[in-house]
């Protein structure tokens, strides 16, 4: 809220410029004549006998004018906009958002309801379902993870069976309601830009890419010492942290040699939002089966 100064110049700077629109308008009602001339001539003339007249603007243009200037004066004194003052009707926006919150979720709480008892599998298997779900993912998943679900470097894949959180429906629940924090540290400094390379042979190696066998012996001593919490000791990565499987052929920032150093490097940070505030649990609810109908149709 403003302070005292602040609204009382608000309010002041306001109406002492609706009130001098009203003077502009009653100014401009008359005829500034020269002195002893009765045509409303403005004293100047162009080519000996063009003569530039202060003529009254047209009545029905002045009486618009003095119109909105009730209208600004009545809006005032109905609704906030003078400083402090909230307006005799005590409105804001927050109230009338969350008004037309209540009346939309009123009138599709029919809609939802019917789904409220269903089990996950049944709402998998509901097409009518999977329609709102899918409206409900292009609102609120499609700008990172793609329209089709495949997401793109940085953003994960929803339509294959590789999950860093778990592919049960609850787990798919809360990465929904309370989103998912993913950090990978960086490491260059500590092992160096031999031992980064090192690393990238290794986990290349864990993959099934083709690798320098002596670098990534190596690199197997910096990756017990430093990744093997996370990722666990055969690289098959550990969902209760978001760790991934470093022996597949898939790759959440890229499997190539300079992707895989930069992770190394510079460590990742990835951050999916919690939409617990922005969907409620019958909408999650049918998100999460449209998510997990895309990894099944998928894999069909």
């Amino acid at each position: 809220m403003l302070n005292s100064f602040w609204n009382w110049f608000v309010i002041i700077l306001t109406i002492a410029s609706i009130g001098g629109c009203w003077w502009l308008l009653q100014w401009t009602k008359g005829i500034s004549n020269r002195e002893g001339d009765s045509v409303g001539s403005t004293g100047h003339v162009w080519d000996e006998d063009l003569v530039e007249l202060n003529s009254p603007l047209p009545r029905w243009w002045l009486y618009l004018f003095n119109i909105t200037i009730v209208f600004s004066l009545v809006y005032l004194a109905l609704y906030p906009g003078l400083g402090n003052f909230d307006g005799v009707l005590d409105w804001t926006q927050l109230d009338q958002y969350e008004e037309e919150m209540a009346a939309a979720e009123a009138q599709q709480e029919s809609v939802y309801a019917r789904f409220r008892s269903m089990s996950p599998q049944e709402l998998i298997n509901s097409p009518e379902a999977i329609d709102i779900g899918r409206r409900l993912y292009a609102n609120n998943c499609a700008m990172c993870h793609g329209s089709d679900g495949r997401g793109a470097t940085g953003f994960p894949n929803l339509t294959d069976n590789d999950w860093l959180y778990g592919s049960s429906f609850d787990q798919v629940m809360i990465s929904i309601a309370q989103g998912r924090m993913g950090v990978m540290p960086a490491l260059g400094a500590a092992v160096g830009d031999d031992g980064v390379r090192e690393l990238v042979a290794y986990v290349k190696q864990m993959s099934g890419q083709p690798a320098d066998a002596e670098l990534a012996a190596a690199g197997k001593t910096h990756y017990d010492t430093l990744c093997v919490a996370c990722h666990g000791p055969d690289g098959a990565g550990n969902q209760l942290l978001g760790a991934p499987n470093l022996t597949d052929d898939i790759w959440l920032y890229g499997g190539t040699a300079e992707a895989i150093a930069v992770s190394i490097n510079n460590g990742r940070n990835g951050n999916m939002p919690a939409h617990e505030s922005l969907l409620n649990e019958d909408r999650r609810r049918i998100l999460s089966a449209f998510v997990m109908w895309m990894a099944q149709s998928d894999q069909e």
